[in-house]
């Protein structure tokens, strides 16, 4: 073909301002920034002409522009330890169902247990101006978290009490948690309980241990070991259930009692693949969050069950009380809202004592 024939090459269509708006539909500018965020103050037929010339031209607002100039985002930022565990996912779910209810969204990071891309995610979500953020965090982050607040982006923590009472927070009283959990074992006839899960240093991880470790004292004859795992997923729960495995009879624990659910199929699973161990009757198990899945394992798993839907929602409700409070001018009130775990027993821990 000739080189003059030739389609010529088309870049990016040009995209439609607002001025392009209101030349199409003969108004001022004033006019159809009025039909876009007050279109009560604009006449009818006027309000149907500039949305006609919307359609035609296929004008899209810029909200982020439009934030940036009000200075208030709609959007909240939620950072969770593992959103591959399914607690978080629920806590995410109950995040984003009570923030649509505000007209807000739920910008989501997995800090995957790692401080450096948790620090990541909080360095994203300011420069992004979020109305505020919410976080399960892994280490201390106290002085970003207070940075973030002086700046009017008040943060709330979540599933972690706020040590010091220095921020609003949603948690579970997991010390008790961990207690239910193995008074329960020993109410099984359990005397040899190890606990499986970690890093320690997550404080929700060391508040299940401290509680178990409560529990253990008060019986005499008791004895409790840690597994320290280096993370709270099903590949741990395997590794851990199989060193559990190999070892001789005489030294395997007659109860397990798994910082989380995930761990707890981990166990499960190498108990069946390995083993094999008969849960409950060998050894019987004990997890932690009562996810959807707890229930439909292969032996159905008694778990500790946290209100995950309910913390994510609460999580916001706090959020909105700040934001408003700072908006108004008035002193936040740092509400820590603690909720009570509850023991479900299912099969995988019913023993004769």
């Amino acid at each position: 073909m000739p080189a003059d024939e030739r389609t010529p090459a088309r870049g990016p269509k040009p995209q439609v301002s607002i001025r392009d708006v209101a030349e199409r539909a003969g108004v001022a500018l004033g006019t159809v920034s009025n039909v876009l965020n007050r279109p009560e103050k604009v006449a009818e037929a006027t309000r149907e002409r500039v949305q006609r010339a919307i359609e035609d031209l296929g004008f899209v607002r810029n909200d982020a522009a439009r934030q940036l100039r009000a200075g208030k985002s709609r959007t909240i930022g939620l950072i969770v330890l593992d959103v591959g565990n399914p607690f978080f996912t629920d806590v995410a779910r109950g995040a984003g169902d009570r923030a649509a209810e505000a007209d807000l969204s739920v910008l989501l990071g997995s800090s995957d247990q790692s401080t450096d891309r948790e620090s990541g995610f909080i360095d994203l979500f300011e420069q992004q101006r979020v109305q505020g953020v919410l976080i399960s965090p892994v280490g201390d982050v106290d002085e970003r978290l207070t940075r973030l607040r002086d700046r009017g982006m008040p943060t709330v923590l979540v599933d972690r009490l706020s040590q010091g009472r220095h921020f609003s927070s949603v948690s579970v009283d997991d010390v008790g948690g961990g207690y239910l959990a193995v008074r329960h074992l020993i109410e099984q006839g359990c005397r040899r309980i190890a606990f499986v899960g970690g890093p320690l240093n997550i404080l929700q991880v060391a508040d299940r241990l401290q509680g178990a470790t409560k529990a253990a004292a008060e019986t005499r004859g008791v004895q409790l070991e840690v597994l320290s795992q280096p993370d709270l997923t099903v590949r741990a729960g395997r590794d851990a259930g199989q060193e559990i495995v190999e070892r001789a009879p005489a030294d395997r624990p007659t109860g397990v009692f798994a910082a989380n659910d995930l761990i707890a199929v981990g166990v499960l699973q190498a108990f069946s693949l390995l083993g094999p161990l008969t849960v409950p009757d060998d050894i019987a198990l004990v997890g932690y969050d009562d996810i959807d899945f707890a229930s439909s394992t292969v032996v159905p798993l008694t778990s500790v069950r946290q209100p995950s839907e309910l913390i994510g929602k609460t999580a916001v409700e706090l959020l909105l009380a700040e934001t408003e409070a700072l908006a108004e001018g008035r002193p936040l009130d740092r509400q820590q809202v603690v909720f009570q775990p509850e023991l479900v027993v299912r099969e995988s821990s019913r023993r004769t004592p």
